[in-house]
């Protein structure tokens, strides 16, 4: 549901442990890069019942790019329609429009963290097209932002791309909703394709970060400066491609210069022959020979200047590849200069907000994340401003309870959806993320209870549901033998603690072994 530890649509690509089982030619990236407002991915962050490694989750988009890099001139499919697949939409025919690769994310997957859908589009965009890890990273992060900003758009889709990709589309699921329990066989995340040849150049980093891209991106705590810098790096080492291949077409474009110029020589001295041989027919009409002597020269003539206007449609080919090769350097360049005076502006920004901020001391706390299910998240607050310094990316707390233990704090935490399950959990001070679990479930409905180091809440025991004493190591120390309502109240006195057994009676158990005593003598 509403995990609001969000990321900003523009998020850098984190590197984070990655709890789910969870696919994505070349990108266009001035076409990924049209973007308005600022848009917050809602993921799940808690315990998971199934915690798949970052191989198997890189697979998933690899496997189907492997397949499509074996002809990526041709239209074609590659992957599992039931969870993670992709369309490679081609078309040479059609021109003005761009071509696509479509990833479908399919009713089966898992996938409920952007985090981990970045990885499975980045692994997808190296395999099919080369791009090196950090760069396809950097991608991904991009491909997920302009398919948020353009989800349900289809008029915009149709407008730019061909009619091969739009066939594919429909207009309630094409792009990518902003929530992860929306992305199960309503996603069709659409990656412009600017030259399916592959490589560095695949994709338009132009459109992938205009203005309102990098603006959004600026919404996040951290301004998103690595993944800003990244891009910056990649256009500065398209601006040198370009500017090599600006060079060598314009190498080309001399040395077929000359030779227009020799054919251009050759066709006046033709045109000359052939006019001379006419005008000597013309006076001679009698003259066989004269009349076979014109038209040979006409003849010679014709075919020199095909062969001139061939030499000037190369000369001018080459021309214009090297021009546009040198503006597209031109652009890249002054492109990554403007963006790195903008990443300085707002490094100094952070600076002098962090520095306030330890000024005035901070505070931890909760905010309500799901007012329906009650879910809140961790967040660090200025103590002045009440201006939040950092969220936790857990927002799936439960009983809206936590307690502070050695470094870091305790608290139930995760939901019973999907991979998804509860327990209780460390979430350290500093990132407030969880870095310890228990190995037991959670009731999604116990109260967390705290006796000087000793935490209690509500476990599950086969098909019971009992009582777990833990110590702030989350280990289980005792667990009752009595059954209990897995909503049971946990009252904690000196002599005994109260619970509800699942006859809704009163259960007392003692402390020292959560054993169950006898009632109360009657007076």
């Amino acid at each position: 549901m509403n995990n609001r530890f969000v990321f900003k649509i523009a998020a850098a690509f984190a590197y984070t442990v990655f709890f789910i089982s969870a696919l994505a030619s070349q990108v266009n990236e001035p076409e990924l890069k049209s973007v308005s407002d600022t848009v917050e991915f809602i993921n799940y962050v808690g315990p998971h019942a199934r915690i798949d490694s970052l191989s198997a989750i890189k697979e998933l988009g690899s496997s189907s790019g492997r397949i499509i890099a074996r002809s990526r001139s041709s239209y074609m499919s590659a992957g599992d329609s039931g969870k993670y697949y992709v369309i490679h939409a081609v078309d040479p025919k059609e021109k003005g429009k761009l071509d696509a690769d479509i990833l479908f994310i399919g009713r089966n997957a898992t996938v409920d963290h952007i985090v981990n859908l970045r990885r499975i589009i980045s692994a997808y965009l190296s395999a099919a097209y080369n791009y090196s890890e950090r760069d396809a990273d950097t991608l991904a992060v991009f491909i997920t932002v302009y398919n948020a900003v353009y989800r349900s758009n289809i008029d915009y889709f149709k407008s730019r791309y061909k009619n091969i990709v739009t066939k594919n589309l429909t207009e309630k699921n094409c792009g990518l909703s902003v929530r992860y329990d929306e992305w199960p066989g309503r996603s069709q995340i659409v990656i412009p394709l600017a030259d399916v040849n592959g490589g560095l150049s695949t994709v338009d980093t132009s459109a992938i970060s205009d203005k309102r891209v990098v603006e959004s991106m600026k919404e996040d705590n951290d301004r998103n400066i690595d993944s800003r810098k990244q891009m910056v790096d990649i256009k500065e080492r398209e601006a040198d491609k370009a500017s090599e291949q600006a060079q060598s077409a314009q190498k080309r474009a001399t040395e077929e210069q000359k030779k227009l110029d020799e054919e251009k020589k050759k066709n006046e001295a033709a045109q000359r022959e052939a006019e001379a041989a006419r005008e000597k027919a013309e006076q001679n009409p009698n003259d066989k020979k004269a009349q076979s002597e014109a038209e040979k020269k006409e003849q010679a003539a014709d075919e020199q200047q095909k062969k001139t206007d061939e030499q000037a449609e190369r000369t001018k080919q080459a021309k214009d590849e090297a021009s546009e090769a040198q503006a597209r350097a031109d652009k890249k360049e002054t492109e990554a200069q403007q963006e790195r005076k903008e990443i300085a502006k707002d490094q100094q920004e952070i600076i002098e907000r962090d520095a306030a901020n330890a000024r005035a001391g901070a505070v931890y706390g909760m905010q309500l994340t799901d007012e329906k299910e009650l879910l809140s998240g961790l967040v660090k607050v200025n103590s002045q401003t009440g201006e939040v310094i950092h969220a936790s990316p857990v927002t799936f707390i439960r009983d809206r309870t936590y307690y502070p233990a050695g470094s870091g704090f305790i608290a139930i935490a995760g939901k019973n959806a999907g991979n998804g399950t509860v327990k209780l959990v460390i979430l350290d001070s500093v990132n407030m993320e969880i870095i310890k679990e228990s190995d037991e479930t959670v009731s999604e409905s116990s109260v967390l209870a705290r006796d000087g180091k000793d935490y209690y809440c509500i476990i599950r025991d086969g098909n019971d549901w009992v009582l777990g004493k833990y110590d702030e190591t989350l280990k289980l120390l005792l667990k009752s033998k009595v059954p209990l309502m897995q909503s049971s109240p946990v009252s904690v006195s000196d002599t005994a603690i109260v619970v509800t057994g699942t006859s809704g009676r009163i259960k007392l158990l003692a402390k020292n072994d959560l054993s169950e005593l006898p009632p109360p003598q009657k007076k």
